[in-house]
């Protein structure tokens, strides 16, 4: 088969999966699932994400030996492209961690249920603010866990000496507490307990996760900021002010222009990240073309919204107004996974030196 032939595939199989997204995000569908999730617990419908195990997307990067489908960073983020552009509130990303961790450490009971959607397996990984580092505390603290509400499990990971060995938590009985983020979800923060060891070491296996997380995080981005800028788009072409058209006026006509080249550097942006990493980038080749799409997801995303809700007038500033949902997303994702600030430092720490 042909390199050309071989990319058309992919390519279909892309288009197949977006296409399929509509079984959960049906394309220009309304909010009222969302709005309805917002400040609950645990913030998202337990049989949407069963359906989505059912779909295969919980899997979609576990390895087929394990039972997933094996797929790269660029069918997964045309999902999550999808999925942003819905606000599903299903905590996808955050799975994917636990799932690449599960298949890594052979525990496939665990994993088989999690990748059914019958279970929600999450990795509290995170101590501190703003990082991608694992200290790996053992009693330590463990914040920030999305969605942890709704978690039948957790997934620890220990240091020990110069290993990060993995521990199995189950959330029943745990001391878990929650606090709501400005997008009507929440984060957990869970106190460590006497957890079953199920890995040696995963060390190397949670630093790649926890970027193709960040990844997939910026066509979350991606799909959010378009389906914002395209929201605004049909006000401006409908909204009649002064006896005219408002997307008629030529100060209005250049933002709209400039909304939309920050898009399609954005999406030139996570496209050639993933690219880089199916093509098999390691070391940090593979972090800086990362941090660099982040960099870009969570400044862009960031101004398009505000921009949209500006665009949109007054209404755009009320909460019955769908643009203003995007914004608050765009708020609490860029900084999932590093903030810009933090890819921005270490995109300069990784990126190879370009010749004069």
């Amino acid at each position: 088969m042909s390199a050309a032939l071989d990319d058309s595939d992919r390519q279909e199989s892309i288009r197949m999966i977006r296409d399929s997204a509509a079984a959960v995000a049906p394309v220009g569908g309304d909010t009222k699932r969302i709005r309805a999730l917002r400040q609950t617990l645990p913030g998202f419908d337990a049989a949407v994400w069963q359906q989505m195990g059912e779909l295969g997307w919980i899997g979609l990067r576990v390895p087929e030996a394990a039972g997933g489908a094996g797929l790269g960073v660029a069918e997964l983020g045309a999902l999550a492209e999808e999925l942003g552009a819905a606000l599903a509130p299903e905590p996808l990303v955050a799975a994917g961690i636990s799932a690449a961790l599960l298949a890594a450490a052979g525990a496939q009971p665990e994993l088989t249920a999690l990748l059914a959607g019958t279970s929600l397996v999450l990795t509290a990984w995170q101590e501190k603010a703003d990082t991608l580092e694992v200290p790996g505390t053992a009693d330590g603290q463990r914040v920030f866990i999305p969605a942890a509400a709704g978690a039948d499990a957790f997934l620890l990971p220990v240091r020990e000496g110069a290993k990060l060995a993995l521990y199995w938590q189950p959330a029943a009985g745990a001391a878990l507490r929650t606090e709501y983020t400005y997008d009507g979800g929440h984060y957990g923060t869970l106190q460590p307990a006497p957890a079953r060891k199920l890995a040696d070491d995963v060390g190397a296996v949670l630093e790649q996760a926890l970027d193709d997380a960040a990844l997939v995080t910026c066509f979350t981005l991606l799909g959010g900021a378009e389906r914002a800028f395209a929201m605004t788009l049909d006000y401006l072409k409908t909204r009649m002010q002064f006896g005219r058209i408002i997307g008629t006026f030529q100060a209005l006509q250049h933002r709209a222009a400039d909304l939309k080249m920050q898009l399609a550097l954005l999406r030139a942006s996570v496209e050639a990240a993933a690219a880089t990493v199916d093509a098999g980038a390691s070391g940090d080749a593979r972090r800086a073309a990362i941090s660099r799409a982040k960099v870009r997801a969570a400044e862009a995303s960031m101004l398009i919204t505000r921009q949209c809700v500006q665009l949109s007038g007054g209404i755009g500033y009320t909460d019955q107004y769908d643009v203003g949902l995007y914004l608050r997303k765009a708020m609490v994702l860029s900084n999932q996974f590093g903030s810009a600030n933090l890819h921005r430092r270490r995109f300069v720490a990784t990126a190879p030196e370009t010749e004069e």
